[in-house]
């Protein structure tokens, strides 16, 4: 096994079926479209199970590559939180 970062969703689904989900790739295999690729897969497959009604996610304004991922993904910045920008993803706007 190939081991290229980690990704999943940071604890159990609140009361709201909303989860949080996090990601990193080691720096020697990004850019080369894993990030975006697993976490649209995680992303699917929670929504598909109807395990999460939204997902948020969380990345500094300097990372670039990680925002062009979430809103490749559909996401939308809707605000801050400890001085991070916030993003969304709710089941109902995304196509399967």
């Amino acid at each position: 096994m190939i081991h290229i970062g980690d990704l999943g969703f940071i604890d159990k689904p609140d009361q709201t079926k909303t989860g949080e989900m996090g990601y990193e790739v080691l720096s020697a295999d990004r850019q080369q479209g894993f990030a975006f690729e697993a976490a649209e897969a995680l992303v699917d497959f929670a929504f598909t199970r109807r395990e999460l009604k939204r997902i948020i996610a969380q990345s500094p304004d300097n990372h670039a590559a990680s925002i062009r991922i979430l809103k490749k993904l559909g996401m939308q910045q809707i605000g801050r939180d400890e001085n991070l920008p916030k993003w969304e993803l709710k089941l109902e706007s995304r196509q399967f």
